[in-house]
């Protein structure tokens, strides 16, 4: 099948300080084997090096089968693909890719040359392009409920995250790829998207290594954990249902080698200071003492003291401000081909949870939302009325981080650009744990800083009501439970689509109504998909650390069609 060693791997970008350094670790035939680590460490920069889309400062990689790549955003600026077509032929293998370019440039020049045109008929034919497009009108059954011929051309811009990640998925889970890298695959993902991809990975063959921050889906799938800090990294060899008491021992280990360095130069040293006392006294003493320095050289030269661990410190200060008590009034809105009509109200202060599966059209209702408040935003096509209140000032966190205006500016720029002086900014980042990224430019961070920054502008905007599209997709733990806190403090009103297993303190309610559609009533608001009949979640608390609560958890799995599962986790 396909296996991936790894050897004392270190990367330097150019001209820049070293990301990491030391890294090594190994993927065996067949193991599903989990990078974890904070954001910014540079996961995804080792899996750009393992697939060859970087070369290494340091150290060799080791690649035994073909590759399959799923890169974290798909769909985006930063991906080739532009259409439903273009993102299956750039995850097809490269016999396919370089035959479909080749068809693709002879024809455009059909009326020239038509027998150039038939050439690459045949070399498509040869390299088993309509094989593979039986197989890609099945990928995109699965996924999107239609056939591959209606959707061939259609932007992926169109798609929601969750539909791009389910289609990139079906294709490389089902390619004659021996080994999968996959970049964090559960992002946008529903639930049913996310169970899917837990037992498609528990039953592939294939050897995968991938990057989550799903606590489940590691401790579901995961056979091996591969942890990778800035000095290096350490594998656990098991589950992570044991990853917390590995890493306790890991933390351990790490404390007691660097208590034993410490001692063992502090003891050198002080040889060396002794005999060079003796040696002003007497010249007998010169020897010893150049064999004193020679010892403590050597020692140095040979041993690295093992690092200090800094935990992450993030301060979320979100604030908002007192507004009217009507935060969003939509009557009659349509939002057109997700959306019947409907009227709503939210109100200020409220925690609004937005329900529903891939490609109902959470991301569109917030993004009209944004649009209500600000004249030079377009909003998707909607008919109805949609408005903010009175002091409302809408900011929205863009669920896969695209900023074209943000796009070859530091960081620094771009903060000057909202009136921001330099020593202000880079306290503002290193709240964030962004100061040492303060001149990189923003496409070049990794995906939990750009969510990190994009909270940071939203501060600065002033926003009384946030709207976050899957903020946390891409934060580790202690970036996640930062915004956790910094909402729990926000003076304004909130609405998130969420996933039900990351609903906090919310009620759910049954609607006796069916039906596919949404339907919103004021102060209440529910989007879900067909064919799991709608419900109401109705604020009961705010969203804030470890408020989880379990009433709740048995009638939500019967809504989802999951009796017996417990996703109040």
């Amino acid at each position: 099948m396909g296996a991936i060693s790894v050897s004392h791997l270190a990367w330097s970008p150019p001209g820049g300080d070293e990301l990491f350094r030391d890294v090594g670790f190994r993927v065996g035939n067949g193991e599903r084997v989990a990078l974890i680590g904070a954001n910014g460490v540079g996961k995804t920069t080792l899996l750009k090096l393992i697939t060859g889309d970087l070369d290494p400062s340091d150290g060799t990689i080791s690649v035994d089968g073909q590759l399959g790549v799923m890169h974290q955003l798909v769909g985006t600026a930063a991906h080739s693909a532009s259409t439903v077509g273009e993102l299956l032929v750039s995850l097809a293998p490269p016999r396919i890719q370089d035959a479909a370019a080749a068809l693709a440039t002879s024809e455009l020049r059909l009326n020239d040359d038509p027998m150039a045109y038939a050439d690459a008929l045949a070399v498509w034919g040869d390299a088993g392009g309509y094989d593979i497009e039986v197989s890609w009108s099945e990928y995109v059954t699965r996924a999107l409920g239609e056939s591959f011929n209606d959707v061939r051309n259609r932007a992926l811009r169109t798609l929601s995250g969750g539909e791009q990640k389910r289609l990139a998925l079906e294709a490389l889970l089902r390619s004659e790829f021996d080994i999968l890298v996959l970049d964090e695959p559960d992002n946008f993902l529903d639930v049913p998207g996310k169970r899917w991809l837990e037992r498609e990975l528990n039953d592939t063959r294939k050897t995968v290594l991938f990057i989550s921050h799903d606590r489940e889906l590691l401790a579901a799938t995961a056979t091996k954990i591969v942890t990778i800090e800035a000095w290096g990294s350490w594998t656990h060899g098991a589950s992570f249902d044991t990853y917390a008491a590995a890493k306790v021992r890991q933390t351990d280990k790490r404390e007691h080698d660097r208590a034993m360095y410490d001692d063992e130069r502090r003891k050198l040293e002080e040889l060396v200071v002794e005999m060079r006392t003796r040696a002003k006294i007497s010249q007998t003493f010169a020897p010893r003492l150049k064999a004193a320095e020679t010892r403590l050289r050597h020692f140095v030269e040979k041993n690295e003291r093992p690092p200090d661990v800094r935990e992450q410190a993030i301060d979320v200060r979100l604030r908002g401000a007192r507004t009217g008590k009507r935060a969003v009034i939509c009557e009659n809105l349509e939002i057109a081909g997700l959306t019947d009509p409907f009227d709503l109200e939210l109100w200020y202060g409220e925690r609004v949870a937005v329900l529903g599966g891939n490609g109902v059209g959470k991301s569109h209702f917030l993004r009209l939302l944004d649009a209500a408040g600000r004249s030079d935003r377009d909003p998707p096509s909607h008919s109805g009325v949609c408005r903010l209140g009175a002091n409302v000032v809408a900011g929205l966190f863009h669920q896969t981080h695209e900023h074209p205006e943000w796009f070859g500016k530091e960081l620094v720029d771009i903060l000057h650009s909202h009136d921001v002086v330099l020593r202000r900014a880079m306290g503002m980042l290193r709240r964030y744990e962004l100061q040492n990224c303060a001149t990189q430019q923003f496409e070049t961070l990794s995906g939990g800083q750009q969510a990190r920054f994009q909270i940071l502008l939203l501060e600065l905007s002033g926003a009384t009501l946030l709207l976050l599209d899957e903020p946390t997709d891409n934060l580790d733990l202690v970036s996640a439970e930062a915004l956790e806190a910094g909402l729990a403090q926000f003076n304004g009103t909130v609405v998130r689509p969420l996933v039900p297993a990351r609903i906090r303190s919310f009620r759910c309610v049954r609607r006796r109504r069916r039906g596919h559609r949404p339907h919103n009533s004021a102060r209440n608001l529910a989007l879900t998909p067909a064919p799991v009949p709608p419900f109401v979640c109705e604020i009961s608390a705010h969203i804030t650390e470890n408020s989880y609560t379990n009433a709740w958890g048995s009638e939500l799995a019967e809504v989802l069609g999951e009796p017996g599962r417990d996703v109040s986790r």
